[in-house]
């Protein structure tokens, strides 16, 4: 999994064949075959992983913010951070940032990366809320969503 989550991010969708991910994670091509069902079912690892890797990023930066009320630009300021990444991304934040997008865009054609998208979409809404409470703001679920639909239309 590490392998193909690695090659997603280097190379897109396209990158992520069983021979490719068997190749770099040095074992047999049958490996690959055995433990995923189909092409689909390693993408769909492979994206569950790179989400997987974002969400524990962005939990561990909602785990660094301080306790203490922000106002309603600190606070969207803080938000778009979160989903982001760093105002100056260096090339790995800008790869994980398009990985993330393309994802999106990949969901269109494969009901397997729906059901990833959803898993990680309620993760991310977790997180964001536990930001919010960090920062003294209000926490609607509704709300949360839309802002980050918002946010996700701008960077697309």
């Amino acid at each position: 999994m590490e392998a193909a989550a690695d090659l997603l991010l280097e190379g897109g969708f396209d990158a992520v064949r069983h021979r490719s991910v068997a190749t770099r994670a040095d074992l047999p091509l049958a490996s690959t075959t055995y433990y995923f069902e189909s092409l689909d079912d390693l993408i769909a690892c492979a994206v569950e992983r790179n989400g997987t890797r974002d969400l524990d990023a962005m939990r561990s930066r909602v785990g660094e913010i301080v306790h203490h009320p922000r106002t309603s630009s600190e606070t969207a300021d803080l938000l778009v951070e979160l989903l982001v990444g760093p105002c100056n991304p260096d090339e790995a934040d800008r790869e994980r940032l398009i990985t993330r997008y393309e994802r999106f865009v990949a969901c269109a054609r494969s009901a397997a990366l729906r059901d990833v998208q959803r898993r990680l979409g309620t993760q991310v809404t977790d997180a964001l809320t536990d930001a919010l409470v960090r920062s003294d703001r209000d926490a609607r679920e509704g709300t949360l969503r839309k802002l980050v639909a918002i946010v996700d239309g701008a960077v697309v």
